[in-house]
């Protein structure tokens, strides 16, 4: 089986849950443990051959449990093929117990060796396969186990993670005082939902995912946990229209903010929505802005708001308001933010309308708030670090705090309605990293909405065409220097499968 081929599956599990369906495998469906770990060792050197075809000095690092006895088994597959392998210990074979003592058994009898871990060079090796820690840590590493890990990252040799990149924390993506960073991971049974958010994706590289034979029926007695969300899970939100369409049918948005210096932000959002799709974009900002939006973008209606009463017959016209993008935070955006508050229209919040949410908390259930680590922090009173040690904890806070959808921005973007389960975007890449970007998923956002889309449904495909635009403009041009205006063109492609 060609693993680098395996399509990632859209169940996301706790590593509790995979524990589970491991224990429901062998006790119900009647697998061996021993032939889970033969099919992971299997489907690592796999993946190992495939990604490095030309490497022949492998190095596989052991630790003490069945994580070991899986990289037992890739060593001996590998040596079988006659690769020149070396295999470095923290746990002698003897110390090992149950499968991962019969993994290492198999490895010595087929006339191997290992060796204890003294310090030694690894930058010998051609590939390095970490098969130290599995999903069980629930502290820093420290000791033997850190030295290991810091000897590999520096060794410049690229590294394929078993199951999961030592150190990473399976539940939350946070990193265990440090992890390897893989190249390759290949994980089993289940997908563990910490691989795809926080540091996940990159201590993780690129990743794979083998069943091990688990029968399908095992599934069904453990309740996901999250879900990885991809634009072809929506496909059916985004079907042709029909030829006797009109502007009306798909919504007024209304985007409130632009303050002094920042009506770029407004533009960007208003934009966006008008690219996903949106019947008509209005803007309501300063007066000394509001000529120079339709000049930037001529389909958008601009009205000068200097004062909150002024947004009467624009909200009155609004489907959806979009508030933040480039709101600020002065005494004209805080008389916006109560005015808009004061509707039932549904709304998307963002950027500066998040940080003056923060000071005076509010819930409802017709937004979707979306915040960035640093936003989050301010409206939970945390550190921008405790949001990023547990990025699932902290949605689901925010999502009881507040209400509505809440979009936890970041590499991983996760995504919570009332009803979950969370969602968890995979896509995305590194040049997003720049400003602007959060305005155009706020147009994206209220742009799906206007055209009917429920708001937990109009976020994740929100966050998916985003994150899906943002790789298929990188993918052109490169990930330094991307724009956020960059990713327009693309929208309406995605926006249009």
């Amino acid at each position: 089986m060609d693993c680098s081929a395996l399509p990632l599956p859209v169940d996301l599990y706790r590593a509790d849950q995979v524990r589970a369906l491991d224990q429901a495998a062998v006790e119900r469906a009647g697998m061996a443990g021993i032939t889970l770990m033969e099919n992971a060792g299997a489907a690592a050197w796999e993946v190992l051959a495939q990604a490095w075809p030309g490497a022949r000095r492998i190095t596989v690092i052991c630790g003490g449990g069945n994580n070991a006895g899986d990289g037992y088994v890739s060593a001996r597959l590998a040596a079988a093929a006659g690769r020149d392998v070396r295999v470095i210990v923290l746990k002698t074979p003897g110390e090992l117990h149950g499968d991962a003592a019969t993994a290492a058994q198999r490895f010595l009898q087929a006339g191997s060796s290992v060796q204890s871990w003294s310090g030694q060079d690894l930058c010998a090796a051609d590939v390095i396969v970490d098969a130290l820690l599995g999903t069980g840590i629930d502290r820093d590493v420290g000791g033997r186990f850190r030295e290991v890990i810091e000897a590999a990252n520096a060794a410049a040799v690229p590294v394929l993670a078993v199951d999961i990149p030592s150190g990473l924390n399976a539940d939350t993506g946070a990193v265990m005082g440090t992890a390897i960073r893989a190249a390759h991971t290949v994980t089993f049974v289940g997908l563990k939902q910490g691989l795809l958010t926080g540091q996940g994706p990159e201590c993780c590289g690129r990743l794979h995912f083998h069943g091990l034979g688990v029968p399908t029926e095992t599934y069904a007695g453990v309740t996901a946990a999250a879900r990885r969300l991809h634009p072809g899970l929506f496909g059916h939100l985004l079907a042709p229209r029909p030829r006797s369409a009109h502007k009306g049918y798909y919504g007024h948005v209304l985007v409130a903010g632009g303050d002094y210096g920042f009506a770029g932000a407004a533009c960007m959002a208003a934009t966006a929505a008008a690219r996903v799709g949106a019947g008509l974009v209005s803007v309501a900002t300063r007066p000394e802005h509001a000529w120079a939006l339709p000049v930037a973008q001529p389909e958008l209606m601009a009205r000068g708001v200097a004062a909150a009463a002024d947004l009467k017959p624009l909200l009155e016209r609004a489907t959806v308001v979009a508030l933040g993008p480039g709101l600020g935070q002065s005494d004209w955006s805080q008389r916006l933010l109560a005015r808009i508050l004061d509707t039932d229209k549904p709304l998307v919040v963002d950027a500066d309308a998040l940080n003056l949410l923060a000071r005076e908390p509010a819930a409802r259930a017709n937004w979707v708030l979306t915040p960035h680590p640093g936003e989050a922090a301010r409206l939970l009173g945390c550190t921008a670090a405790e949001v990023q040690a547990d990025r699932f904890a902290c949605v689901r806070a925010l999502q009881s705090r507040y209400g509505g959808t809440v979009v936890l921005k970041g590499s991983g973007t996760l995504v919570l309605g009332a009803a979950g389960p969370c969602g968890v975007c995979d896509g995305g890449n590194a040049g997003m990293a720049s400003g602007g970007m959060g305005d155009i998923l706020t147009g994206v956002i209220a742009g799906l909405l206007a055209q009917g889309l429920e708001a937990g449904a109009a976020a994740a495909l929100g966050v998916c065409l985003h994150a899906a635009a943002a790789d298929q403009a990188a993918a052109g041009g490169g990930e330094r220097g991307l724009l956020a205006t960059d990713l327009l063109p693309w929208i309406r492609r995605l926006a249009n499968p």
